[in-house]
């Protein structure tokens, strides 16, 4: 009796990789020491997902990406590092076995709560860093946070993007890389090679029309739950990505820093901003592996 049940892509061999390293290991006193040094304490909090990336990358992937642009952050600029909200909202990938949501009135609620948490413990600033595009809400906060007179940014932008997918090389248009594409699969490469299965050469799928997206979700679109070109994913490529986010940041930790509400110059920085942090964190970030390849690795993913 033969079974229609498809067999799922095999794993490494050995024992299940972990990723202990997205949860910081500062004690109390650390993070009070950090502050101490800092005019104004700056918090970054990754926020991931759990949902289906194809058969070749983790459900974890967009909290991974996250993560691994958060540490590498954390490596080159005085933050204090958050663990992941690891669930948000995956309601596009509702049918696929694996992914979990919660509501955008749930999520928002809980990074508005950890906003309010941290200030009652002297940390003025929230930097989130989104590793799903689904995540709209997240824009709202924000939105409504600034508006009450808090600091908080979203992080990366659009524009980040871009500019790091020009500085990495990578081929693929922010438009048609949607999901488990060439970015998110360069980024697991170089963070964790061994959360990525066999697969991922052969699975390039090009859906760039996609108006019916909240309305249909993805299976109106792929069947395999891929939209992107992973075959061009590389570590070199991963590496070089968040480099350019790393460099992309140090403009918003110097909005969230300043006083006030500063004009934006064109560079993206506000005025009279330079003597607060160095414009771009690239000079120390000459090795982006070594941000998170001290035994306890990084992170990674992002739509």
């Amino acid at each position: 009796m033969s079974s229609s049940v498809s067999q799922p892509t095999p794993a490494p061999e050995g024992p299940l990789p972990t990723v202990s390293a997205l949860v910081p290991a500062d004690t109390t006193e650390d993070v009070r020491a950090r502050g101490a040094d800092m005019a104004r304490q700056v918090a970054v909090l990754p926020v991931g997902s759990l949902e289906q990336h194809g058969p070749y990358l983790p459900l974890a992937t967009d909290t991974l990406v996250a993560c691994a642009i958060a540490r590498e952050i954390a490596a080159a600029y005085p933050v204090h590092l958050l663990p992941p909200v690891t669930i948000s909202c995956s309601h596009e990938h509702a049918t696929w076995p694996g992914t979990v949501s919660i509501s955008a009135v749930t999520l928002h609620a809980v990074v508005r709560d950890i906003a309010a948490s941290l200030r009652r413990s002297g940390v003025e600033a929230l930097v989130v860093v989104n590793g799903h595009g689904g995540n709209y809400v997240l824009g709202n906060v924000v939105q409504e946070s600034t508006a009450e007179g808090h600091r908080m940014a979203l992080f990366p932008a659009m524009e980040d993007w871009e500019a790091a997918r020009e500085r990495a090389g990578v081929e693929t248009t922010l438009l048609s890389d949607m999901h488990a594409g060439e970015i998110e699969t360069s980024i697991l490469l170089h963070c964790h090679p061994e959360l990525v299965r066999p697969g991922y050469e052969s699975a390039d799928l090009r859906a760039d029309d996609r108006r019916h997206l909240l309305s249909l979700g993805m299976p109106a679109y792929t069947d395999s739950g891929v939209i992107g070109r992973p075959s061009l994913g590389s570590a070199a490529k991963g590496k070089e990505l968040l480099a350019g986010f790393v460099e992309s940041f140090g403009a918003y930790f110097s909005v969230v820093t300043s006083d006030g509400f500063p004009k934006v110059t064109s560079d993206g920085f506000p005025r009279g901003a330079s003597d607060g942090f160095p414009r771009g964190a690239s000079d120390g970030f000459s090795d982006a592996s070594d941000g998170f390849s001290d035994g306890s690795e990084g992170a990674v993913a992002s739509s």
